[in-house]
C-alpha cells in the first residue's frame, strides 16, 4: 500500500532536518559570544580612568599614595559586592543582578565625567567596583548558563577573556581619545556610556535559562562566598595562582603611568593607554593558546609568568629600561590570563550551576584582596623611600607568592583529572 505522504510503496515520512540546539534547548553559539559583551563593557570602565589619572593629578593636587587609594576603593567596591552579588544571582537569576550594575556603571560614568574633587574621584572608583563584582560574579556565570552543560570551556574562556579584553581595551581607548578629542575627562566617559548602553540590551535580550534546582534560600544573602564541599582544592588551587597575577596587573595599572613618567620623562596618555592595553592583550592571547592544555599545566603558566614579569618589573625601574617595563606588563597579563581561566576551568568542571556565581565570586574575593592591598602599601614606600625600591620590595614579595602558587600546583596536580 503506498505512502499517502509521500506517494512511495513503504516508503517512511521525511523527517525533518532537526538542530542540535532544538534539541538541546542550548543557544546558539554567537549568543555565548553576545553573553560575554556585558562583561566586556563594564571592564572597560574599570580601568578606562588609568591614562587620565595624570590629569586629575594636576588639576586636584593628589599624590602616589593618595592614587593608589582612589584605585584601591575601587577594590573595596568590587569585594563589598562580591559579597552578595552571587549570591543573590544564585537565587534571583543573572538579569536581576547584572541590569542595576551595568544602571551603576553608567552613574559612574556621569561622576568621572564631572569629577573635581578627590572625592568624586573615590566615589566613582567605588560605584565602578560594585558594578565589577556584580559581573565577575553574576555575568560570567550567565555566559556558562547561555553556553549550556556541553560548553562548559568555552564559556570559561569566553568569560574570562572578556574581562581581560575589556580591562585592557579601556585604558587604550581612554588613551586614544583623550590624546585626540577636546575635553578628554568628558569625552572618554560618553563613549563609555554609549559602550554600556548596548550591554543592557544585549543582557535584556540575553536568552538566560534558570537552573533547574534553585540554590538553598536558607543561607544569608551577604557572606563571604565559597564552593561546594569537595570544590575547594579547586578553589584554592585558582586562587594561588590568579590572585598573584590581577595583583601584578594591578600594580602596572595604578603606578605604570608613573613608571613611565620616571622612565621617560612623559606623561603621553595614548602611551600608558597603550602599556596597558598590550598588557591586557596578552592577557586575552595566552588564553587563546592555552585553553586545550590540562588545567593544571594552564594554572603553571600563569605562575611562571607572574614570576618572570616581576623580575623584569626590577630590572626596569634599576636599569630605566622601558623595553624591561614592556616585557613585564605584557607577562604580568599573560600571569593573569593564564591563572584566571585556570581557576574558572576548574570551577566550571566541578561547581553545579546553582552555586557557580557564588563560586565565582569567591574565585575573585581571593585574588581582589591582594590586588587592592599590595599595591597600595607599594604605593606608599613609593612615596617614602623612592619608586624603585618600592618597586622592588614588591616584585620580590609578588614573584615569591607566585613561586609559592606554582608550587601547590605541583603538588596537587595529581588530584585533578
Amino acid at each position: 500500500m503506498a505512502n499517502i505522504r509521500t506517494g512511495r510503496a513503504g516508503a517512511a515520512p521525511a523527517r525533518p532536518r532537526i538542530r542540535r540546539e532544538d534539541v538541546t534547548g542550548a543557544a546558539p553559539t554567537w549568543w555565548v559570544w553576545l553573553a560575554a559583551w556585558p562583561v566586556t563593557a563594564v571592564f572597560v570602565l574599570s580601568n578606562a580612568a588609568t591614562p587620565l589619572y595624570v590629569l586629575w593629578q594636576h588639576d586636584i593636587g593628589f599624590s602616589k599614595g593618595t592614587l593608589t587609594v582612589i584605585f584601591a576603593c575601587y577594590i573595596a567596591g568590587l569585594l563589598g559586592s562580591l559579597l552578595v552579588s552571587g549570591v543573590l544571582s544564585d537565587r534571583v537569576g543573572r538579569k536581576p543582578v547584572l541590569l542595576p550594575a551595568l544602571v551603576l556603571a553608567m552613574a559612574a560614568c556621569v561622576m568621572f565625567a564631572t569629577a573635581s574633587t578627590v572625592a568624586a574621584l573615590i566615589t566613582a572608583r567605588l560605584f565602578t567596583g560594585i558594578a565589577v563584582g556584580a559581573v565577575v560574579s553574576a555575568g560570567m556565570a550567565a555566559v556558562t548558563d547561555v553556553a549550556g552543560p556541553h560548553r562548559k570551556r568555552l564559556a570559561a574562556l569566553l568569560a574570562s577573556c572578556a574581562m581581560v579584553f575589556g580591562a585592557g581595551l579601556g585604558p587604550f581607548l581612554a588613551g586614544v581619545l583623550s590624546e585626540s578629542l577636546p575635553a578628554p575627562t568628558v569625552t572618554v566617559f560618553l563613549v563609555e556610556a554609549a559602550l554600556l548602553a548596548t550591554a543592557v540590551l544585549t543582557t535584556l535580550r540575553m536568552p538566560v535559562r534558570r537552573s533547574a534546582a534553585p540554590a538553598p534560600a536558607a543561607r544569608s544573602l551577604i557572606r563571604v562566598p565559597g564552593v561546594p564541599r569537595g570544590s575547594g582544592i579547586r578553589l584554592v588551587l585558582g586562587i594561588a595562582v590568579f590572585a598573584p597575577g590581577i595583583t601584578a596587573t594591578s600594580f602596572v595599572l595604578s603606578l605604570g603611568p608613573s613608571l613611565l613618567a620616571g622612565l621617560l620623562n612623559t606623561t603621553d596618555r595614548a602611551l600608558a593607554g597603550g602599556m596597558a592595553f598590550v598588557m591586557f592583550l596578552a592577557a586575552t592571547g595566552v588564553q587563546f593558546a592555552v585553553q586545550r592544555l590540562r588545567r593544571p599545566t594552564v594554572l603553571l603558566i600563569g605562575a611562571v609568568s607572574t614570576t618572570a614579569a616581576m623580575a623584569a618589573l626590577v630590572a626596569a625601574v634599576h636599569t630605566s629600561s622601558v623595553p624591561s617595563l614592556i616585557a613585564a606588563a605584557v607577562l604580568a597579563g599573560a600571569g593573569q590570563g593564564a591563572g584566571q581561566l585556570g581557576g574558572l576551568s576548574l570551577l566550571n568542571a566541578s561547581v553545579p550551576p546553582q552555586r557557580l556565581a557564588e563560586a565565582n565570586a569567591a574565585l575573585n574575593v581571593g585574588g581582589y584582596v591582594p590586588a587592592g592591598v599590595l599595591p597600595v602599601i607599594a604605593g606608599y614606600l613609593s612615596d617614602a623611600i623612592g619608586l624603585t625600591v618600592g618597586a622592588t620590595l614588591f616584585g620580590a614579595l609578588l614573584a615569591t607568592l607566585a613561586t609559592t602558587g606554582g608550587l601547590i600546583v605541583l603538588g596537587a596536580r595529581r588530584r585533578l583529572r
